[in-house]
Parts: structure tokens; C-alpha cells; sequence
């Protein structure tokens, strides 16, 4: 088989679909890492240079970085990046292994369920409370998870064969037929 062009756009509309999301996904990921470094950086050259600080940055970045670590959360999964202990399933037979992980899978996907519940019920909990320096809503940063959570529990979904048959590829080639079944 012909090695496809990375480029290549999708071909069905799941597909499509999967594809948007997935680069959704990196975009979020993406702006909020550089806005983080943008305003980090600017904050270190007004307090070493002018001797001044921005006094929201630090709050505001930290925010950043909890919603990157949820958002980025997914598109690890989906690329076989999480810590993951698999030397006894690796000694199974196969049919095992994969009954293996399925319930690996549906464990995950629990886990993730109940992390979105709790997540709303947390971020609605302190959304009337304000932060310190810039006074947005406290339940903004704890918003990330449930977002975070459900997103990655929407990646899982998308790719569940390929997770149970430990099928990773590039977050970059999802959705344009590697690692793809044929649907000729």
C-alpha cells in the first residue's frame, strides 16, 4: 500500500468531523500555550526592565495552564502518551489482551463520565465567587475539567478500536486515513 499525503483531506463526513475536532482541539491547545509564553515573557521584561509587573498575569496564566492540561489531555490519549503499565498485558494472548483492554477503555471512560459531573458540579459550586486579581468568575479554571474531561472522553469514543488494539498515531494524521481501516 501507497504511503497517503498527510494533507489529504478526509474522506467521509465522520471523518470530517473527527478531523475538525481533533484540530479544534491542537488550536485551543495551541493559543492558550502561546498566549501563555507571550505573557509570561512580556511580564519578565516589564518586571526586569521597567520594574514593574503586569499584576494579572500570573493568575490569569495559571488558569491557561489548567485548561491546556485538560484540553491536551485527549489528544495525549490518542497518541498513546499517557504512563500506562502494560507489561502483563503484553504477556497475554491476544484475544485476552484485548478483553484486557476493553475494560481498560470502559474504565477510562467512567472515570472521565463521573470527572465531568463532578467537574460541573465544582465549577458551578464556585462560579459565584471572584478571583483575586482579575475578579472573573473561581469557577472558570475549574471549568477546564469538565471541558477537559469531556473531551478526552470524545477522543476515546472516536478512536475506541484503535485504543483497544493499541493502534496510536500523530495527532497530526487523524482523520486523513493513517491508521485508518479502508472503507472501500
Amino acid at each position: 500500500m501507497a504511503p497517503q499525503d498527510i494533507t489529504a483531506r478526509p474522506s467521509s463526513r465522520a471523518a470530517r468531523l473527527e478531523h475538525g475536532f481533533v484540530r479544534l482541539n491542537q488550536g485551543l491547545v495551541i493559543a492558550l500555550m502561546a498566549s501563555m509564553a507571550v505573557l509570561v515573557f512580556a511580564n519578565v521584561v516589564m518586571r526586569y526592565v521597567f520594574n514593574q509587573s503586569i499584576f494579572w498575569v500570573e493568575e490569569f496564566t495559571q488558569v491557561q495552564m489548567i485548561w491546556v492540561a485538560y484540553l491536551g489531555a485527549g489528544l495525549a490519549l490518542r497518541e498513546g502518551r499517557h504512563v500506562a503499565v502494560d507489561m502483563l498485558q503484553d504477556r497475554l494472548p491476544v484475544p485476552w489482551r484485548k478483553a484486557v483492554r476493553a475494560c481498560i477503555a470502559v474504565a477510562i471512560a467512567l472515570f472521565l463520565l463521573t470527572l465531568v459531573v463532578l467537574g460541573v458540579q465544582i465549577a458551578v459550586f464556585t462560579w459565584s465567587q471572584e478571583t483575586p486579581a482579575l475578579g472573573m468568575p473561581a469557577g472558570l479554571p475549574y471549568l477546564g475539567i469538565p471541558l477537559g474531561a469531556a473531551a478526552m472522553l470524545l477522543h476515546l469514543l472516536l478512536f475506541w478500536r484503535q485504543f483497544i488494539a493499541r493502534e496510536f498515531v500523530h495527532a497530526e494524521e487523524i482523520g486523513d486515513g493513517h491508521g485508518e481501516e479502508a472503507t472501500a
